[in-house]
């Protein structure tokens, strides 16, 4: 936010959408920042709160890119991106509250590094429990879950500085470079998975990506979300547009088992069976577009299938079905007999 530094070494992009509740924690933490070299681009998806009188009358250094309705995450971010000219893009969710080093750590790493280090990641920390981890990098499993790394741990936990299979896009550190060699955000997945999407798309170049503990950022999960029935729609549908445009024929029929279960699953928890269809016959509408997206995908593919394989976990991380029965059979009984049942198993 130093405008004596020209051009910054580093854009800020905020996504903003109603958000107003948040700006002011969001925009001080980034106030405070030990590391000056930067500028900030609010983009608006038609805020119809007070964002953005907001942002004019107490934040003037930062920029604002401001649109008529709510485009969703990804279309946002990318045209922050292309505002910007910087060396680095730094993405924050607006529901967070960044560090002192948050930004400078990150710099300082990913300017030692390679350039196959694609981009940079935060410990990022619970804003209602700061000893409690939020992310701390990505995982993607064979049954098609996303999952947050450290989510619930300590925050003494991960202390290294590692490499990571992908990064959040609440509070990452972008090389410009990966990111037009890689092709931006997939605007096609408004919200949700955009980033995991980008995230393998990069490996496939044969791009890494590093955790850095020392970056540290306050986070109000789904501080600034959306409805759930949409949640539900979106999850759904970019979860198989992430598997169809990056996985390769030959892992999909090795894993094929595996990735049905995870969509079964899905469908059982989520338990609005309508909006998870929804989300199948909008993916379904938009494979000729997808499939055409995983010629030039898999023809660009740096890496092996075995070393791509490896990289995808087994583990679900979610309650299994057998537990998932459990416990809705303890609250069944809970809600009819008024009996406080300890343990019910299920066989």
């Amino acid at each position: 936010m130093n405008p004596t530094h020209l051009p910054p070494k580093v854009t800020v992009i905020i996504p903003n959408w109603n958000t107003e509740s948040w700006l002011t924690g969001c925009l001080e933490g980034l106030r405070m920042q030990s590391y000056r070299e930067f500028r900030v681009i609010l983009v608006d998806n038609g805020s119809t709160d007070n964002s953005l009188t907001l942002v004019r009358e107490n934040y003037p250094e930062v920029e604002i890119l401001a649109f008529a309705e709510n485009r969703g995450f990804a279309p946002a971010v990318n045209a922050g991106i292309r505002q910007a000219s910087s060396e680095y893009i730094a993405l924050l969710n607006v529901d967070t509250i960044p560090q002192p080093d948050w930004l400078g750590s990150r710099v300082e790493v990913i300017e030692q590094s390679p350039p196959e280090v694609g981009a940079v990641t935060s410990k990022i920390l619970s804003l209602d429990n700061p000893d409690i981890i939020d992310d701390a990098g990505n995982t993607l499993s064979w049954y098609g879950s996303a999952n947050k790394r450290g989510l619930g741990e300590s925050a003494i936990n991960y202390p290294e500085l590692e490499e990571v299979f992908s990064i959040s896009g609440a509070a990452s550190l972008y090389r410009r470079s990966f990111l037009e060699n890689s092709g931006f955000f997939d605007e096609y997945f408004i919200s949700y998975l955009e980033d995991i999407d980008l995230g393998l798309r990069g490996r496939l170049l044969g791009y890494r990506y590093l955790y850095v503990p020392t970056a540290k950022v306050l986070h109000q999960w789904r501080g600034a979300g959306i409805p759930r029935p949409k949640y539900i729609f979106l999850s759904t549908r970019n979860r198989l547009a992430l598997l169809g445009k990056n996985i390769p024929w030959s892992l999909i029929l090795r894993h094929f088992h595996t990735l049905l279960f995870g969509q079964f699953y899905f469908l059982l928890v989520y338990k609005k069976p309508f909006y998870s269809l929804a989300g199948v016959g909008s993916f379904l509408l938009a494979l000729p577009r997808i499939l055409r997206q995983r010629r030039e995908i898999q023809k660009r593919k740096r890496i092996s299938n075995q070393t791509l394989d490896s990289m995808l976990c087994h583990c679900l991380d979610e309650p299994s079905l057998k537990e998932l029965t459990r416990r809705k059979l303890v609250r069944f009984a809970r809600k009819i007999f008024n009996v406080d049942f300890k343990v019910i198993r299920v066989v």
